[in-house]
């Protein structure tokens, strides 16, 4: 009879060497994704490692569906699953501060909403009480639009701080992660690391199961994944430049919001807010149909949680847009200003921060590539 699934980081390390130690002996997936190469280089798998496989692991599921040991085969490798749990323990074990960690438990949908709701209510208040009716009336552009509900030092107040301790817990949570590797600081950022995981992580290169596309949501390949994602990715990219290139605008150049529908900024925000719409749709969607085994049920939640706050920040943003010379324009920016701020509040204690600890894991591997391995020819 098999021992119960394991829960903790110790204990899931501990499934994760024995199932590491069958695909080094195996090596027939080697051609999927980074991961393989990866392990090949080793001879053994001390945790801090088994966390870098973990989060260089794309979750494309093709090794699982090609496995001669996959469930129900006694060995009961279930490679994606178990990385994918390892990966969810690594944010929450390299979390700043420490004592926010347990929010990766509790993040959920439910969570999120709340979260996204609470934040709504202080910023309706605000506006509440420093002029009602500013939340009703029919601003024009000439007049500020949104700028006349809920002034421009008075948003940058509210987010400011909330954006750059998001920033500064993502940080220290990635710097520990690397330290933890054995790798030097300035070599996360070295041209040799960071120019092909830049270029890794923005084509997704390795959600494509080796060529074919994951196989995702079943056994069929496919490249509906790494499409939704790219939907999603740049749809946050390009809603951060429209926000950039606004505060260009308002600081550098003295032009001040709002800006005609067919300037840079509103053209990015536009396009972003699009991608933020379709983007999670589609992935949510997709993880409807998907295989259990590909998935961590724990991280369901969190998952789901982000992708709701990605979604409404577009949406609301699109209706802000719509609406911003009619009388709804008021509830509207409250909305969207909630949301946003929920989704950087959220943000180092999510499923956002799997895309920062994947592109350490991308820079790591590509510095190791350089390098000779004990008993294994380099690359």
């Amino acid at each position: 009879m098999r021992s119960p699934e394991p829960t903790t980081l110790p204990e899931l390390v501990a499934e994760a060497q024995r199932v590491l130690a069958i695909c080094n002996a195996c090596r027939y997936c080697e051609g999927y994704c980074p991961v393989f190469p990866a392990l090949q280089r080793r001879l053994e798998f001390p945790a801090a490692d088994v966390h870098y496989l973990a989060n260089l692991c794309h979750n494309c599921g093709s090794c699982l569906y090609a496995c001669q040991y996959a469930p129900p085969h006694e060995f009961h490798v279930d490679f994606p699953r178990l990385l994918a749990q390892v990966r969810a323990r690594t944010w929450a074990d390299y979390a700043w501060p420490g004592f926010l960690a347990r929010a990766f438990a509790s993040g959920g949908l439910a969570a999120s909403l709340a979260t996204a709701a609470g934040l709504v209510l202080v910023l309706l208040a605000a506006i509440l009480a420093s002029d009602a009716s500013a939340l009703t009336k029919a601003w024009t552009d000439s007049q500020g639009a949104f700028y006349a509900a809920l002034p421009h030092g008075a948003m940058v107040a509210v987010f400011a701080p909330v954006f750059a301790f998001a920033l500064l817990a993502l940080g220290i949570g990635v710097a520990r992660f690397w330290t933890r590797l054995g790798e030097r600081g300035a070599d996360l950022v070295s041209a040799p690391a960071a120019a092909p995981a830049l270029g890794d992580a923005l084509s997704l290169r390795h959600l494509d199961g080796g060529g074919e596309g994951c196989t995702w949501p079943d056994d069929r390949p496919s490249f509906a994944r790494r499409t939704f994602h790219h939907l999603t990715f740049y749809g946050f990219v390009l809603c951060f430049a429209a926000t950039a290139t606004a505060t260009i605008y308002h600081y550098a150049l003295g032009r001040h919001a709002p800006y005609p529908f067919w300037s840079p900024p509103v053209l990015l925000g536009t396009a972003g807010g699009l991608g933020l719409v379709a983007g999670p749709l589609g992935l949510a969607w997709l993880k409807r149909r998907r295989d259990p085994q590909l998935a961590d049920p724990a991280q369901r939640g969190m998952e789901a949680g982000l992708l709701a706050l990605l979604f409404l920040s577009g949406a609301t943003g699109l209706g802000l847009l719509a609406l911003r010379e009619s009388a709804a324009m008021g509830a509207m920016l409250v909305a969207h200003l909630g949301v946003v701020l929920a989704l950087f509040a959220t943000m180092p204690y999510g499923k956002f921060v799997h895309g920062f600890y994947r592109l350490a894991a991308l820079a790591r591997y590509h510095l190791e590539r350089r390098r000779p391995a004990a008993s294994v020819a380099p690359d």
